[in-house]
């Protein structure tokens, strides 16, 4: 997403435009999952699986679009959701609908857990919304010993409106995680862990109307810009996160056969 490679910059109607044309596009996809309303589909070279692309699509009947874009713009609500969340929280503003922020995530055992700071554009479009993001470099967030520096490419959510009380959410990613992953991991990750995912976020697609009722119902900055507090960032803070700037780990020698009990839900 990084025009040229080079230059930290604000996504614009192009880049929005591109990231809803490779998530609904089937040219040069490879289906790896389809049960129960929710599709996988991969993208890349067997050789380079670590940063193939990753695209899942998931039907949320009785959610609608917008509430769907709430839950995941709404990092109070995440930690209800979100079992593989360590930490999250949004750094700084550069627009009314940019920002940059920082996730930390728990990796199946005994892989090490990784970590992202990113630059996140959102737009909402009528009765759609998408929701972009990738890695930059924040001076007051270095890489940290406990976890490994992954580089998300290009991450990101479509979410469609489907009449007016239904929706289709497509969550696309592209990332580097870093470290040299043995294959089992690959095929874990189209099989269960992405699956599992969307059905999550579902699920708290249903549950969010009325936690949110109960939680500051009128706060959305996401939303409302004027309701947002945080301290305002200029892109010449910010620099790119190339991938072969951080130290990169052998993992590939891991056994499945470590895997814990709750990692092999599906």
């Amino acid at each position: 997403m990084s025009r040229g490679g080079e230059m930290v910059y604000i996504p614009d109607d192009s880049d929005f435009s591109s990231f809803r044309d490779q998530c609904e596009s089937l040219e040069g996809w490879h289906c790896r999952y389809n049960k129960a309303g929710v599709t996988v589909w991969s993208q890349g070279q067997e050789e380079s699986c670590s940063v193939q692309k990753i695209k899942t699509r998931i039907s949320c009947k009785d959610v609608p679009a917008e509430t769907l874009y709430d839950v995941l713009h709404d990092t109070h609500y995440r930690s209800k959701w979100d079992s593989n969340m360590i930490e999250t929280h949004d750094i700084g503003r550069l627009t009314v609908n940019a920002d940059v922020g920082y996730y930390s995530w728990k990796c199946p055992s005994p892989l090490k857990n990784r970590d992202f700071v990113t630059l996140r554009s959102w737009l909402p479009l009528g009765n759609d919304y998408m929701i972009i993001n990738y890695s930059v470099k924040h001076p007051k967030y270095p890489p940290r010993k406990d976890f490994v520096r992954a580089v998300s490419l290009q991450t990101g959510y479509l979410i469609k409106a489907n009449g007016a009380k239904a929706c289709v959410l497509y969550y696309l990613t592209q990332v580097d995680p870093r470290g040299s992953l043995p294959k089992w991991v690959v095929n874990r990750v189209s099989q269960f862990v992405a699956p599992k995912a969307m059905k999550k976020i579902y699920k708290a697609g249903l549950k969010y109307p009325e936690w949110k009722r109960r939680h500051d119902p009128g706060y959305k900055p996401w939303v409302y810009p004027e309701q947002n507090t945080l301290p305002s960032l200029s892109l010449a803070e910010l620099s790119l996160q190339r991938a072969d700037s951080l130290d990169n780990i052998d993992e590939t020698g891991l056994p499945e056969e470590q895997l814990s009990a709750s990692d092999h839900e599906a």
